[in-house]
């Protein structure tokens, strides 16, 4: 358990340092949360994982098939785009690298299995190339 120093605290605080991380910027990353685990944290790297006022995250307890999915995507995307920022600034970690493009090509791969079932997912989707136009094709997700 952290020793409470009131004046160190309020130093921290004054200077918008409470909630910064301490960590090897040197080292590379090998100890990550899968893409699940790090979306509902918004961080993919425990060792910056700040709770902050929420000792256990939400829990994301998908409906259906296809909330399921969105959900795996979202997580992926999330992942990805952690791993971007992470290799942003440490372009020589080698793992890192081959975890976010394991990441990206599986978003592909499930992103097409959703098109696939229910249709298009963005307006960057390759099945909007068809006739007639198949973004507004229903049901709607609040239509069910």
């Amino acid at each position: 358990m952290k020793n409470y120093n009131p004046t160190q605290d309020y130093y921290n605080y004054v200077n918008n340092t409470y909630n910064q991380p301490s960590y090897n910027q040197a080292s590379e990353q090998t100890n990550l949360y899968n893409p699940y685990n790090g979306f509902i944290r918004g961080n993919m790297f425990p060792e910056l994982y700040n709770t902050y006022k929420v000792n256990q995250p939400f829990e994301i307890k998908p409906m259906n098939e296809q909330a399921n999915l969105l959900t795996f995507i979202d997580a992926l995307g999330f992942a990805t785009i952690d791993l971007n920022l992470y290799l942003d600034n440490f372009p020589d970690d080698r793992k890192a690298l081959e975890l976010f493009n394991q990441y990206r090509l599986l978003k592909e791969e499930y992103m097409q299995e959703y098109q696939n079932k229910y249709g298009p997912i963005s307006l960057n989707s390759d099945s909007l190339n068809t006739y007639p136009w198949m973004w507004i094709k229903g049901p709607w997700p609040w239509e069910k």
